[in-house]
């Protein structure tokens, strides 16, 4: 494999760095196989063990569509990112029997 030429320092090869051949490859050996001996079998596993995505929470969001005046949701997007966290923050307040959160 040829590899181009490039004037971007950081993506020369050097000697801290070199190039990987194909018997570097063959010698390799998965992170499964390396990391018990550095840090211990449970914390090797440790990350293995957790699923995909976030962590799941107590209280789950619900996935509901909401159908919104143009000018109501443009006015809201233009206060920056967390808009849809602060329409649901302004619903909660304007929710009667509903139980406010304080924040952390």
């Amino acid at each position: 494999m040829t590899t181009k030429p490039t004037n971007n320092r950081t993506s020369r090869p050097d000697d801290a760095n070199p190039v990987w051949t194909k018997e570097d490859f063959a010698k390799a050996r998965s992170a499964a196989d390396v990391l018990p001996q550095f840090i211990g079998k449970n914390a090797a596993e440790a990350p293995v063990q957790r699923g995909r995505g976030r962590p799941s929470t107590a209280e789950r969001k619900v996935n509901q569509t909401l159908r919104l005046d143009s000018d109501v949701l443009e006015a809201l997007r233009q206060e920056g990112s967390s808009w849809q966290t602060r329409i649901n923050e302004i619903l909660r307040e304007n929710s009667p029997g509903v139980r406010s959160r304080l924040r952390a």
